[in-house]
């Protein structure tokens, strides 16, 4: 843990133009953030009701009435202030800005006289934390926390921030290792991490202390969910939670004896991402190699190429290594923004591309495809592959949408792909004291201060679609003394770096390449990517995948549809000999590089109605078009495949 973590650049001082990620992140501010604010708003004709603002109304006092949805369901317009505030960091926006401010106004006269905020429980009247396993106090005061923060980072507002500070104080007197102190942790980790982010805006030490607590405590034995009454009588808010065992929400043994990524996949990730900022404020070696090792196991075993994660879909969860079933598996977009989160603390600490190369992975692949180009429908469930018919006919596919939806009523993955989208700067830059990090290649201008001085970087790119990368360098002076470091992914054998035309020789240290220089205004720093595309193919330990391969460019992975390719795409053969052809469609999607391939597919005009016979089938020889995996399902619903079998 060599030096001071990486910080990230203000979103205040990152201004993002880029031909690719524009359209995600105008989405944002044009059109998702007021659509989400009408649909927990209860406003949308045909949309699942979200009864969050109403649930506070009641809290409060204005209307009366029970509590509708989930126990979490407070946590659907924390994600969206969160998100509003990422955007309003970014430029200002009066009818946004009011809009949050009446919410923060809601949420804080319908916080109690002690601190306590829930109106489930404040509703209902049933025991507070009676029941950490199941009922999600903590987890929804984690969301609290955090869109408190971010909304003051942004915009210098207290009035949120002292709504969860006193809800902190509040629950450092009721959780601890002190006498009298419950000695219990969340059933579904969040908190931790959003105590450590309040800890470091307030510096107050006994959040910091509390997040550490709920960490240190997981797993210990016996352990302390089993003495709670919905285990002890059975009677769980969610039936489900007879059937799983202590590993679901990971406390099965202690965090420093887990080595495998168990159990539901979105609470495992924020727990890790927990574990890696407390690993940084305490200096503590150990659990950062807990972190690593729990990291290695899902990258190397246990996540799909799209960067998604959650094999199962009954748990939501992780199966065992190598088990990565295509077509049901459950790949939740929160559980991907989990990972993001994880692999950019790591990053931040390790200063290893390797982690970055995993943020840059799910980002471009499964968060993307969460969301239709509308920005006014989503999945929540991330499928490699899809038959329609099946998957709406057969039980077993039950929980995959052959369409992205207005909205749901566990409504946890549209809010969270919008908070992503609007804080993607936080993942594109990182800096220390006279180095400035490049980590992604979005096309952005930021200001940031080192300690040599004041620093403006121009990025132009269109990448992925092109692997050329510019930045031009703005120094405070001429003949500024810093470095910049820029990531070489690890799917590109080769970098080409100049400056101002002329090669140079470049440090390469874990996936980064250092630059050091007397700079003056207007130096241009050239990189060149490989960004062709690809065939990858699978550990054949993977027995979905084997005799299959990947179609690949840049980060980003590509599917067959059947809009371009016709049915039954689980017979075409793609001939991997043949490299794919460069086809940017300026008629599709708004515009988008596509792939041209040959191969092979079954004649199913020679297809009789025999339902077993000994002859083979007939093929033919043809062409196939491939599409971003992001991208799909935007022209309807249809057939799907990544994993494509080959010659």
């Amino acid at each position: 843990m060599d030096g001071g973590k990486l910080t990230t650049v203000d979103l205040k001082s990152i201004i993002i133009n880029d031909p690719f990620w524009n359209r995600y992140i105008d989405l944002v501010d044009y059109v998702i953030l007021p659509f989400q604010w009408e649909l927990i708003n209860d406003q949308v004709e045909g949309a699942e009701k979200s009864y969050c603002i109403r649930n506070f109304r009641i809290a409060c006092g204005d209307e009366k009435g029970d509590h509708k949805g989930m126990v979490f369901q407070d946590t659907d317009v924390a994600k969206w202030l969160e998100a509003a505030a990422y955007s309003l960091a970014k430029k200002r926006n009066p009818k946004l800005e009011a809009a949050a401010d009446s919410a923060i106004d809601l949420i804080a006269r319908a916080q109690c006289e002690d601190g306590y905020l829930n109106t489930y429980y404040t509703i209902t009247g049933e025991k507070r934390w009676s029941d950490l396993l199941e009922g999600h106090e903590l987890y929804t005061a984690g969301h609290m926390i955090e869109a408190a923060v971010a909304y003051y980072e942004a915009t210098g507002k207290n009035k949120f921030l002292h709504v969860v500070c006193k809800f902190a104080d509040y629950m450092c007197t009721v959780f601890g290792k002190e006498e009298g102190k419950i000695h219990g942790y969340p059933g579904h980790p969040e908190v931790e991490l959003a105590l450590v982010k309040l800890y470091r805006v307030t510096k107050m030490t006994k959040y910091l202390e509390l997040a550490d607590f709920f960490v240190q405590t997981r797993g210990e034995r016996p352990c302390y969910f089993l003495n709670e009454d919905c285990v002890k009588n059975q009677n769980f808010i969610f039936p489900e939670f007879k059937d799983f065992d202590l590993d679901y929400n990971q406390s099965h043994m202690p965090l420093k004896e887990q080595e495998t990524a168990e159990g539901h996949a979105v609470r495992a990730v924020y727990l890790y991402s927990a574990m890696a900022d407390l690993a940084y404020e305490y200096q503590d070696q150990e659990l950062l190699k807990q972190c690593e090792t729990l990291w290695n196991n899902i990258v190397e075993k246990r996540m799909y190429i799209t960067g998604s994660i959650g094999s199962a879909s009954y748990g939501e969860r992780f199966t065992t290594d190598y088990d990565l079933p295509n077509n049901s598996n459950y790949s939740e977009s929160c559980a991907t923004v989990g990972l993001a989160m994880f692999s950019n603390r790591m990053f931040q600490i390790t200063r290893d591309g390797k982690y970055t190369d995993i943020v840059e992975k799910a980002l471009y692949n499964t968060l993307l495809a969460g969301i239709a180009l509308d920005g006014k429908h989503f999945f929540y469930v991330n499928p490699l592959e899809v038959v329609p018919e099946i998957a709406e006919k057969n039980p077993t596919y039950r929980h995959v949408k052959t369409t992205r939806q207005l909205w749901f009523g566990v409504a946890c993955c549209p809010p969270n792909i919008a908070r992503t989208l609007a804080s993607l700067g936080n993942y594109v830059y990182a800096s220390e004291q006279n180095t400035v990090y490049v980590n992604l290649f979005v096309g952005s201008r930021i200001e940031t201060d080192l300690s040599s001085g004041h620093v403006e970087l121009l990025l132009s790119s269109d990448y992925p679609v092109k692997g050329d990368v510019t930045l031009e360098i703005t120094p405070e002076m001429d003949g500024q003394e810093f470095t910049v470091g820029i990531r070489k992914p690890s799917y590109s054998g080769k970098a080409e770096l100049s400056v101002n035309g002329i090669k140079e020789a470049v440090c390469l240290e874990k996936g980064y390449l250092y630059l050091t220089r007397k700079w003056k205004a207007g130096d241009k720093i050239t990189v060149v990517f490989d960004v062709s595309f690809r065939f990858v193919r699978c550990n054949p330990r993977v027995r979905d995948n084997i005799g299959k391969v990947c179609l690949m460019k840049g980060p980003m992975v590509y599917c067959l549809e059947e809009a371009d390719n016709g049915k039954y795409l689980a017979s075409d053969i793609m001939d991997s000999s043949v490299p794919p052809k460069e086809e940017f469609d300026e008629s599709l999607l708004g515009g988008t590089m596509c792939a041209g391939l040959e191969g092979m597919r079954i004649d199913y005009s020679r297809v009789g109605d025999t339902l077993y016979e000994e002859e083979r089938p007939s093929y033919i020889k043809d062409t196939f078009k491939a599409i971003p995996y992001c991208c799909w399902n935007n022209r309807g619903k249809g057939e799907m495949i990544v994993w494509m079998r080959e010659k």
